[in-house]
């Protein structure tokens, strides 16, 4: 996804805006109320290092402190998956790729055992032209035209892992303590409810981190064709998606939110649509966040902040006053929430939701730093979170980690 949403006419902002009203009323019965003496929660945010581009961001941040994501390498004409570390001073490692121009960590890999997954370009072109669904996450000119993989880092080394049979592009999202990641990848079927350049039909996975490494498809919601892993928790939980091929980046491919756990598949619900129905993370206590579609809204512009829990199932998260879409990406143990709230012109702001409540990060961040926080990727279990950051006078996007004090 992105965080920029079009322009909206003002019949459009109404009609939102009343549906923002309806989910507001139906915020979690599971949100209590905050007390009068419960101690307010202010964050230390510092920029973190880049690759010398004018974009960086943090999607992923575990409990010791591995911040993961991204940055564009100077000229912006190419980005390559970083990680930050703490014990480095969180200075800039350069993940590389695979032989590419570009490569990713585009979601929170979240284990604790050194392994981080994303995306990286090979130096193959893209045999059927297609933009896969990596293009949306890349830079410059080489976005698409080379096949993609999904990746697993291990001791610094980058490696391949597997697509099915004759499939020619993966994704990996996440990766649990057992060695296990998740993602999709593509078969060899060329699925007639693909739409252009899309071709070839691909299926929700599990690699099994050998050697050998080994995939292994998820079970669809009967009906469907294609579908995505987003997230495991060390349970082996899974979240992701069932639909059809469609554009291999949300919308009708997120027809179903679901659950994998015992063998089977678990529809999630939705908030009245059945598009962009997104998990993006799952706790180890099995609470999963993530995004829902708007009734009439296939686009995508009015998303909206879901948690979902065995008590109470889905629920919107709403947004911060005034805007009308919101996403949220990350979760901890303590059920804190981050994501993102935007307006009906595409501006963005970092939100944490914790105990019914979402706030403006920015409202909470400490004075003397100026730049906003315009996304919140991921949070840990000691309330520690990254995203990206905005100057607003050079235009330059930073990643950061806010680091939470109570007074």
């Amino acid at each position: 996804m992105t965080t920029q949403i079009r322009s909206l006419n003002i019949k459009q902002v109404r009609l939102i805006v009343l549906f923002a009203a309806c989910g507001a009323m139906a915020l979690p019965a599971l949100a209590q109320e905050q007390t009068s003496g419960k101690q307010s929660t202010h964050y230390r945010v510092s920029n973190l290092d880049s690759l010398g581009g004018t974009s960086s961001g943090g999607n992923s941040i575990n409990d010791r402190d591995w911040i993961a994501g991204y940055s564009k390498l100077t000229g912006d004409q190419a980005r390559h998956a970083a990680l930050w570390r703490r014990r480095t001073g969180h200075s800039i490692l350069d993940l590389g790729t695979l032989g590419g121009p570009n490569s990713s960590i585009t979601w929170n890999v979240k284990n604790t055992s050194g392994i981080l997954v994303g995306i990286p370009q090979t130096a193959d072109p893209e045999p059927l032209g297609e933009a896969w669904s990596s293009a949306a996450f890349y830079s410059g000119p080489d976005a698409v035209g080379f096949i993609n993989l999904a990746f697993v880092l291990q001791d610094r080394q980058m490696r391949a892992l597997p697509n099915f049979p004759g499939g020619d592009n993966g994704f990996a999202t996440g990766a649990n303590n057992l060695h296990q990641v998740v993602g999709w990848a593509e078969n060899d079927i060329h699925d007639p409810t693909c739409v252009s350049p899309q071709v070839l039909q691909f299926r929700p996975a599990v690699w099994t981190l050998g050697p050998p490494d080994v995939i292994q498809d998820l079970p669809l919601i009967a009906g469907d064709s294609s579908g995505a892993a987003t997230a495991i928790n060390d349970n082996g939980q899974i979240v992701g998606i069932s639909g059809i091929c469609d554009q291999a980046v949300g919308r009708y491919t997120a027809a179903h939110a679901v659950l994998w756990e015992n063998g089977g598949v678990t529809d999630l619900g939705n908030l009245g649509a059945l598009f962009w129905n997104t998990p993006t993370a799952i706790n180890q206590q099995g609470d999963i966040v993530g995004f829902a579609g708007a009734p009439g809204d296939p686009d995508g512009n009015f998303l909206q902040a879901f948690i979902w829990t065995v008590e109470e199932g889905i629920q919107p998260l709403g947004f911060l006053p005034g805007d009308v879409h919101s996403e949220a990406y990350g979760i901890n143990e303590s059920r804190q929430v981050v994501g993102l709230s935007c307006d009906a012109d595409g501006n963005c702001r970092a939100f944490v939701w914790e105990n019914g409540v979402m706030q403006d990060l920015n409202d909470l961040k400490q004075p003397n730093f100026s730049a906003s926080l315009e996304t919140a990727k991921d949070i840990n279990n000691n309330g520690e979170i990254t995203g990206r950051a905005l100057d607003p006078n050079t235009g330059v996007r930073t990643a950061y980690v806010a680091v939470p004090s109570r007074h």
